[in-house]
Order: C-alpha cells, then structure tokens, then sequence
C-alpha cells in the first residue's frame, strides 16, 4: 500500500514549520497538518494509528478530499511525510480574504422588489462561512451561531485569530453578521442557523486544501448554503478549489464566492470563483454620498476616497489647501486648512497624525503611481479626529499646481448615487472556458458589520458575496425543496442590469445578470437555468454557434414566452424560436443560435445582451463571444520555493490558459537588476497547471531575485511577467 502522498498544509496558525511562540515564548512543538494520500484515506488511518501511536488522525476527508488531518511532534510528522510513494495530486495555492447597514434595508426595501412584504427571516436553513473563523461571542452572532470546525488549529472552535496568535482578524465575522446578524445589527437572513468554518490563519492566509477541506466538512455538516469570501489570482476553470466547489454543488450545496477585489480590468476574476456551478459575486454600490473637491472657475471635480477607519469627510465650505510632503518634516502654516500630502515612506496614519498636530482641517493623500488607491489608517494610538482621504496622482498633481500653488481655496460637495459597479470588483471573463463572470452583483462599498469587539465598516467583493449568500437562504427558505441549480437561476433570472453616471449599461463581464433582487427571486414564476450566454472563442471566417437555454416554468399556469430581436449589428444574425409555450411545472431546452462573420468584428471580447419575454416581464440575457485571440493573460500564479520535508528540493508551479511552446524562467539581482543566471527552461507545455521540482545545487545561491518569466506560444508571440523570488537554504 501507498503509505502516505504529499504533505500539503503544515499549520497550527500558518507558521510553517516551526515552534509556535506566544507572547514570545515557545509553546509547543506540536504540529496541525492536512496530508493529502493516495486511496483509502481510512486505510492511512489506521496505519498511522498501528504504527504511530504519538500521532492523532484528528479528521478523515473523503467526500471532495482524499486527506487525514494529523497532530503530533514536528519529528514524527516528518517520518510520516517521508514514507515512500509519496505522490503530489493537489498543488498548494495560497489564498486570502477578498475585501450594514445601509446596504441590507436597501436591498429588502420593498420600492426596490415587489409590493409584498418580505416574510421570510432565514428559519431552519443551515449557512456555512468558510473564511477567517468567527467571534461566537459576538452578540449580535450568538443567536445564530450553531458550530462549526477550526481548520487551521483542528478543533471545533473556529475562533477568529487573536492577537496573541498572529497578526488577528476580523473578516470572517464581518461576513457572518451581513448574513446572519441578530441583535443591535440584523442580517439579511438573521433566523439562518450559522456555521463558521475557519481555512484562512493569522493574516486571513490560508492554502488550497485548507479551503477544500473545510468545503468537504461544510458538505458533511449539512449546509444548505455556503459562503466563500476567498480567492487567488488564477483565472482559470480547472484549478483543485474549483473543481471542489463544483463537486459541493453536485452534492446539493448552494456555494456563493467573491468574484475578487482586482478591478477594473478584465480577466482579474480569481479560483474558486471561476466555477461555473458556483454564483460568482460582484460589487456594487447601495446608496452612498461621496463627497468631492469642486473648483467652479475650471469647472474641476475631484472626487475623494475616505480612507479606512477615518472619520467621514464632513467639510461644509471652502478651505485653502497647504502642501506637506510625504510626511517627513513640520507642517507649516496648516491651521484651519486642509493638507495635501504624497503616498510613500509615511505611514497613512503618521502623515494624518502630523498633519492635524499642526491643526490641519483634513488631510488628502495622493498617490505616487498611476491611478487611484484605498488604504487605512489601521490607528492603534488615539484615535485621529479629522477626516483622510485619498487621490490618484493625476488630480494630485493638478491640486499641488492649480489649488495650493496659487493659494486658491477649494470647495467640498457631495453626491448621492446607488447601484453602481464599484472600481475595486474583479472583471471575467473566465480563460478557457470564456465564462461571463460575475454572474450577478450585490452592495460590496463601504458596509458595516459585525467585528470582534464590535461594528466596522468594509468594502470588497467578500461584502458583496455575503449579501447573495444571504439571499440564497431566504429563497431556500421559502423553496425547500429547490436545488442549488434552481436557487442559483432564480437569483440570476431576476437580477436587475444596472447601468454607469451615463446611463450606459455596464458590460456584461462587469455585472453579469446585475444586481440582486431577493423578493423577485423568491417570487418568481421562471426559471432561466443558464441565462448567461458564453458562446466561446470563433476562429473560421464564418461560424455559426448554438447556445441551448434552458428555461423551467415554476408557475402553476402554462407561460408563453418569445425572443426580442436585437437591433442589427455589422457581422452578427441571431436565430431565435418563435414564440413557444412551457406548461406548467415543466422545463424546456430552445436553442439560439449567432451566426458571426468574425472579419466584421472586432478581434478579442464582443458582449451584448438579448431580450426574453413573458407576458409582461422581460429577462436580459448577456453574452460574450472570443472573436479568434483575446488579449488574456498568458502567465498566473507563479510559485518558488522549498518543497516541504525534502533534502534541498525546491518546488515551482505556475499556470498557463493557453499553453506554451518554451517557458524561460531567468534570475536577476533584485537591487541591481543585473542577470544572475536561468533558473528553468520548459517546451511543449499544455494549457493549465504546470509543475515541478528542481535540485536544490540547481537553483544557485540564496538572496532575493527577481524573475522574468519567458513564455513563446505556438503563434510564435512572446509575453513576460516579473515576480520577487527568495532563494534561501533549507
């Protein structure tokens, strides 16, 4: 028998392999780690078990997972892993959390859904958070909270990480109380029963099979509905979490995951959330103000983000504006004023503190690169009192020359807008597969919720995936009997587009169905299984492709439906079905089909949206097309490093979408820049996941490099990427 596969997660609170230190001190030398094997994981069981009787098999994954979790002392842990026949079937990807009240009212007001009250509260559906655990303690989560399992430290406390343990987190329990909140804060299913499942440590880091194997534990417990605030940067259908996901919800779980927090740009949505059974989440707005600078002699608008944990921004007449740097020296003359400072050396919240010790009004930060930034002020002292704000460098700029050169004063007003995509939200398609993503949206900016020790305000993709979670477990609720497949089009049927400032409708890889409508969705009469058209990638001069919809009719009356022509398009003729009925309860597959001349359409992503009817509701259904090569990414994920429990190996791993005919991978010095040598060479390499191990009197001389990766594919294009890269002995 193969004893035991590769090791894939050493954790007791993501310190490696190391003693664990409290306060300074050595605790123990007491290991918690995840073994993935090869065969019966219950067969490995009991071989330890007879064999090494100081190790504790503490948990046996067997439904998404062939792994055994293990506690024991850093030496026999090591005897284990080094059994022969040691085989790698997963690789190890590092994954990180992906960043109410106004948002949840807005999204239950009934203005905003149906003229019915909305009757349900979460009763007696069962909601799984799979992130940084969460504070059971917490009042407003006491009520809801019902168990769950700590996959970092192997016990059924899945307590957020205190601060004694790591650096500590909060985001876990943020998610919980959009969900599940009952008390001083309500969340949108506040009647769910709770479940906290804790796969991302100190920091909110954690690794591929943490994640699988808290989804595995999740699927066992029962949940109806699971929410995954996690993610990486492989835009890619086929990598493990993926794929794990998918196998939940052929098991009868609702999964919902964040779309990722690496907008605007495309082809930035991230695994798992890349599954095409999953519901991929964006972010939208719920109704904010944002207030902005305003100079009505040129006509100059400049709107501020508030950083996190400061104050808002409040200013109600003009101030004058005074120049402070980066922060390194006295701020002179600034009384009374607002100040502008550059990002870079200072921390935020020593520059805010510099600034109003010299009796600033409020402070904006520009940044030192293109393009705006968030950021926090993350205060551990007294608390700052004036409000900080941040800026791109181009309006920067523009302040330092136009406003506090020429000692002008500028005003502050404010907006009020709602339901618009927010910057942050990751973008698809997906590579590959070309799958629109998101697949809906949800409030995702500047919300509030549940943090141990009480209430803060948040914004990212993992705001908005709770929201949708939350969703789902009151259409649940209403429909017990649906499947993940039918609360999932539900949700996505009824979704409401939403469009930009302009009133152009965003495109469909921004916002994919739109933004959720729960009460429709717990109303409605049809179902769209697959309302997302994704035609894939035309390659011929002419091509025809067939997309076969399907539509159920949950009604209890016979529906008749039919196609809207969209208006003609250079290069594009749709085939619709005439007008055709579905009888009540029944579900029925049409088939629409594009005929593209690509040579009359733009090379790379073409989307666009059709119309369905019923009587009188209409359904907008996005699609997307590849027309012959998209400008994707070429080269995600690269990983280096030591493989664990080897003598001197290192271990890489990167992933391709499209393949590639050579790979180089070349070192260079990274203060210096000079080259140092060639790390790896690869040919033929097929699309997906390449991996490998390379002797460590291969790899050269430790110290910090920063490596080109080379990839030439088949057309003979060449494309780069650059990444740090440490090199240390074992």
């Amino acid at each position: 028998m193969r004893k035991v596969a590769q090791l894939f997660i050493v954790l007791t609170m993501i310190v490696g392999l190391t003693p664990i230190k409290v306060n300074g001190q050595i605790e123990s030398d007491e290991l918690s780690v995840i073994v993935e094997v090869d065969g019966d994981p219950y067969q490995h069981k009991a071989y330890i078990e007879d064999h090494h009787p100081f190790v504790e098999v503490v948990e046996v994954y067997d439904t998404l997972l062939n792994a055994i979790a293990i506690k024991g002392n850093r030496q026999d842990i090591e005897e284990i892993t080094l059994m022969e026949d040691i085989e790698k079937t997963y690789p190890v990807r590092t994954y990180h959390t992906t960043n109410v009240n106004t948002s949840i009212p807005f999204l239950k007001d009934p203005a905003n859904q149906l003229d019915k009250p909305l009757a349900y509260n979460g009763e007696g559906v069962k909601v799984g958070v799979i992130d940084t655990g969460v504070d059971f303690h917490h009042p407003d989560l006491t009520s809801s909270y019902e168990g769950g399992y700590d996959l970092v430290d192997l016990d059924k406390e899945p307590m957020e990480t205190l601060p004694e343990q790591g650096q500590p987190t909060l985001h876990g329990t943020h998610v919980s109380g959009i969900i599940a909140a009952n008390g001083n804060m309500k969340g949108i299913a506040p009647e769910a029963d709770l479940y906290g499942y804790r796969a991302l440590g100190p920091g909110g880091m954690g690794t591929s099979v943490q994640v699988i194997a808290a989804l595995e534990r999740a699927v066992n417990d029962g949940m109806d509905v699971v929410n995954m605030s996690l993610g990486n940067s492989v835009n890619g259908p086929d990598w493990p979490t993926t794929v794990a996901v998918n196998k939940a919800i052929e098991k009868g779980v609702t999964v919902v995951i964040a779309n990722g927090n690496a907008g605007p740009n495309n082809w930035t949505v991230g695994s798992p959330a890349t599954s095409d059974k999953a519901i991929s989440v964006g972010a939208s707005t719920p109704p904010l103000t944002y207030p902005y600078l305003f100079d009505s002699f040129t006509d100059k608008k400049i709107p501020l983000q508030t950083l996190m944990d400061s104050v808002p921004w409040s200013l109600q007449r003009k101030y004058p504006i005074v120049y402070g740097g980066i922060g390194e020296k006295e701020i002179n003359d600034a009384k009374g004023k607002i100040v502008l400072m550059k990002r870079g050396k200072i921390p935020f919240e020593e520059k805010a503190r510099k600034a109003e010790e010299a009796g600033a009004i409020a402070v904006l930060i520009y940044n030192n690169e293109k393009g705006p930034f968030q950021g926090g002020l993350n205060d551990k002292g007294d608390e700052i009192t004036i409000p900080v704000a941040s800026l791109s460098k181009k309006d920067g700029e523009w302040l330092l020359e136009h406003m506090v050169q020429k000692n002008k004063w500028m005003a502050t007003e404010y907006e009020t807008t709602e339901d618009k995509m927010a910057q942050f939200s990751s973008r698809g398609p997906v590579t590959i597969s070309w799958d629109i993503k998101p697949e809906i949206v949800a409030p995702g900016a500047a919300i509030n919720s549940t943090v141990p020790g009480g209430y803060q305000e948040l914004q990212g993709t993992s705001m908005a995936a709770p929201h949708v979670a939350g969703g789902a477990v009151l259409v649940k609720q209403a429909h017990p009997n649906w499947t993940p497949e039918q609360v999932k089009g539900a949700l996505l049927t009824t979704a409401m587009p939403i469009s930009d400032e302009k009133g152009n409708r965003y495109e469909p890889i921004d916002q994919g169905m739109g933004r959720m409508q729960i009460k429709k969705a717990i109303h409605t009469d049809t179902i769209l299984h697959n309302p997302l058209l994704s035609l894939g990638k035309l390659t011929k001069l002419k091509e025809d492709v067939t997309y076969k919809l399907e539509i159920e009719n949950v009604s209890d009356e016979t529906k008749a439906y039919h196609f809207e022509l969209p208006e003609q398009e250079k290069g594009l003729r749709w085939h619709f079905p005439k007008t055709f009925t579905i009888a009540a309860k029944q579900t029925k597959t049409v088939p629409i089909t594009l005929e593209v001349t690509t040579s009359q359409r733009k090379k790379g992503l073409n989307q666009g949206w059709v119309t369905l009817r019923s009587d009188e509701t209409s359904y907008e259904l996005p699609y997307l097309f590849v027309n012959k090569e998209a400008n994707f990414p070429r080269i995600m994920g690269f990983e280096f490093g030591l493989q664990a429990f080897s003598d001197g190996k290192y271990e890489y791993r990167l992933y391709l979408p499209g393949g590639a005919k050579g790979l180089t991978v070349d070192l260079y010095d990274a203060k210096t820049l000079q080259f140092k040598r060639t790390l790896l060479q690869l040919e033929e390499l097929k699309k997906g996941l390449t991996e490998g191990v390379i002797e460590g009197r291969k790899v050269g001389d430790s110290g910090s490099y920063l490596a080109n990766i080379t990839i030439v594919t088949e057309n003979g294009e060449t494309y780069y990427q650059q990444v740090p890269v440490k090199i240390m002995s074992d």
